[in-house]
């Protein structure tokens, strides 16, 4: 059973942190490298960046797959689309339907706030998650990218899905 729960505390967030630091590890170290990855997790994945984001908006959900915490969202509600910041699952957990599960939770979000379209960014390396996206509906709107301090950058792409 897949369930998605609010995460609004700071053991939350610690979970969250944890969870970050393996998958993001695991997933992005090929695509930008360690140094960026250790910078990324510490400026926007660590319990107190995810506390701060919080407090500037963001929601976050942690997944539970069997009662197991295997994965998290984060979203923002934006004056025209839901703004989908984060989707990660353990790898080990992946194949088993919970991102389409996270997409459909995603999307009825995005009706709940009245908003008709879902936005997010993607590293444009990320071709494995590119293409996930595109077979959920999203479209390649173009590329962006962000100086994220410290001599590192986002390279990604911005994806628009229509409700």
């Amino acid at each position: 059973m897949i369930e998605f729960r609010k995460a609004n505390t700071k053991s939350n967030f610690e979970v969250i942190a944890q969870l970050a630091d393996t998958i993001w590890r695991e997933h992005y170290i090929p695509i930008v490298g360690k140094p960026q990855i250790d910078y990324m997790l510490d400026k926007y994945q660590s319990t107190e960046a995810i506390a701060s984001q919080v407090q500037d908006g963001y929601e976050y959900f942690m997944i539970h797959y069997n009662s197991n915490t295997v994965g998290y969202i984060s979203i923002k509600k934006e004056e025209a689309a839901l703004f989908l910041s984060k989707i990660y699952v353990l790898s080990s957990y992946r194949g088993k339907k919970i991102g389409k599960s996270a997409m459909f939770f995603i999307e009825e979000k995005a009706n709940a706030y009245h908003l008709n379209s879902i936005r997010l960014t993607v590293n444009i390396n990320n071709i494995n998650s590119i293409k996930a996206y595109e077979k959920l509906g999203f479209i390649n709107v173009g590329p962006l990218v962000t100086d994220i301090g410290s001599g590192f950058v986002m390279d990604d792409y911005e994806m628009i899905k229509k409700l």
